[in-house]
């Protein structure tokens, strides 16, 4: 058993820890830090996901770092692009040097007499390693890594190709020539039917629910103008923050005329579409857009790859897996060969740890955020939380910014520790899902994630213009963060 001693640990070497700690290297400095990953290597979900055509669905002006700009030729750009993108900025910024690799945190509990986080660790080997820390800052996001949504299909067994799940994609899987049916409609399954449409004889989009999709271009034609006249640094802050500015609107546009936005984007789909399929039912859901997130396709590939012929959908549902395929409760039956069952993540929040306060054990669902980022009654922990509708990095790369600022408040004015305790305000009467959106994956663990109220600072914008501010610019203590030295018992954590 080894131990060790740093100010701030940060749990997850992907794009939101990299990123975490660049901004501790910048923004606080003189704060020893070290990074736990659980994986042999750098990139978090895009070292997992190897599904193919895997990509962001948000342009890379915004879901890079704003410190390092994204230099890629396309702005919506595949998953290898930004594996390398985030190892370069670890290499770049020395932040590789901090990580321990093969290191799974399996609990956490503070200490108040201390201040103190004692973290425990075990390696792929089963040796248990003991680290402590004045801060815990998670950046392994929301999400299983181990395993995604299985739905447990009737006559799975009797169906005599391979069944896959994207989260665990085989590196031996051939489908070349082969009849494939994708289960799902979200964002994976439309990134993966246009891509294996390239090589596979059929793919079919199965879904029991249509998506709202739009298209764009992966090269953006304004960047590169910006790009070939003005310097660097200055041509990516106008793209960024077209981009922040464009994306921000259609949300706002989208909330505000919802019955007018889901018009213009099915007449949008309508334009690519062959016309033997029809909108309706295939791409005309049943909720306004951005009640689930609006999924994104890079040049109409989903589109094109149905005008080929290569690729086709079905809207319906499933009754079985047959010996070669799957029966349709329409009574239709679909061939295949390979089917990918796409059905979505399963969420886990504080990446699964075991954590208490003082010996109690915290509830992640009883506690509430404050400012998207920290847990009422929980000291000295922090959580990385991206935007659901815009590009991820934009909020965790404030939420970073902010814990520079804590930091900073607390070594300036020798506090130990820093507990959010919403009673102050009387926000403990009204809360609200932290994500709202209605899809499963957010739907089934509702109970299990942390809660938001309904005013500053307890609530999340999902808004980067109005967030930005309030990150940057407002006071610290601010009546809402409670602040103590140590040997001060913490207030009453959210507990089972």
């Amino acid at each position: 058993m080894t131990s060790t001693h740093v100010d701030v640990l940060i749990v997850g070497a992907g794009l939101s820890g990299i990123g975490a700690a660049c901004r501790l290297q910048t923004g606080a400095p003189g704060h020893s830090y070290a990074i736990l990953e659980a994986r042999d290597t750098i990139g978090g979900t895009w070292d997992l996901f190897r599904y193919p055509g895997v990509r962001s669905d948000s342009d890379m002006h915004t879901l890079g770092y704003p410190f390092r700009p994204w230099g890629g030729g396309k702005s919506i750009a595949d998953g290898g692009s930004i594996l390398r993108y985030i190892r370069e900025t670890a290499a770049e910024f020395g932040i590789d040097r901090h990580i321990r690799f093969g290191r799974r945190v399996v609990s956490a509990s503070w200490s108040s007499d201390e201040a103190l986080w004692t973290v425990e660790s075990r390696t792929a080997d089963g040796e248990t390693e003991i680290r402590t820390c004045s801060f815990l800052y998670l950046c392994s996001g929301y999400y299983d890594y181990d395993r995604g949504h299985v739905v447990d299909f009737p006559g799975q067994d009797r169906f005599s190709g391979r069944i896959v799940h994207p989260q665990h994609w085989p590196e031996d899987l051939d489908y070349r020539g082969k009849r494939v049916v994708v289960i799902g409609s979200g964002a994976t399954a439309v990134t993966l039917v246009p891509s294996m449409a390239e090589q596979a004889e059929q793919v079919t989009m199965l879904q029991r629910s249509p998506t709202y999709i739009a298209s764009r271009p992966d090269v953006d034609p304004v960047a590169e103008r910006l790009h070939a006249h003005l310097p660097g640094k200055l041509a990516h802050r106008l793209v960024r923050g077209k981009n922040i500015v464009n994306g921000t609107l259609i949300y706002q546009l989208c909330r505000r005329w919802p019955q007018r936005m889901a018009r213009i984007l099915r007449d949008g789909v309508a334009k690519q579409l062959p016309e033997s399929v029809p909108v309706d039912p295939h791409f005309a859901p049943g909720y306004n857009p951005w009640d689930q997130r609006l999924c994104l396709v890079p040049n109409a590939d989903l589109f094109r790859a149905m005008q080929r012929g290569t690729a086709q959908i079905a809207t319906d549902g499933v009754q079985e897996f047959t010996a070669d395929g799957v029966q349709l409760t329409s009574g239709a039956h679909l061939d295949a060969d390979i089917i990918v069952t796409a059905t979505g993540l399963e969420m886990l929040a504080f990446g699964g740890i075991d954590m208490t306060v003082d010996g109690a054990k915290v509830d992640p669902g009883a506690c509430m955020v404050y400012k998207g980022m920290m847990f009422s009654g929980v000291p000295n922990l922090a959580w990385s939380l991206g935007y659901t509708n815009a590009s991820w990095t934009l909020r965790s790369d404030l939420s970073a910014q902010y814990l520079c600022r804590v930091l900073n408040h607390m070594r300036r004015n020798g506090y130990r520790s820093c507990v959010p305790r919403p009673e102050r305000t009387g926000t403990t009467r009204s809360q609200r899902p932290i994500l709202d959106l209605s899809s499963g994956y957010v739907m089934r663990a509702a109970d299990a994630l942390p809660k938001q109220g309904t005013k500053r600072p307890w609530k999340l914008h999902q808004n980067y213009l109005v967030e930005l501010p309030a990150m940057r610019l407002s006071r610290v203590d601010d009546g809402s963060l409670d602040f103590g030295r140590a040997g001060a018992p913490a207030p009453a954590a959210a507990t089972n």
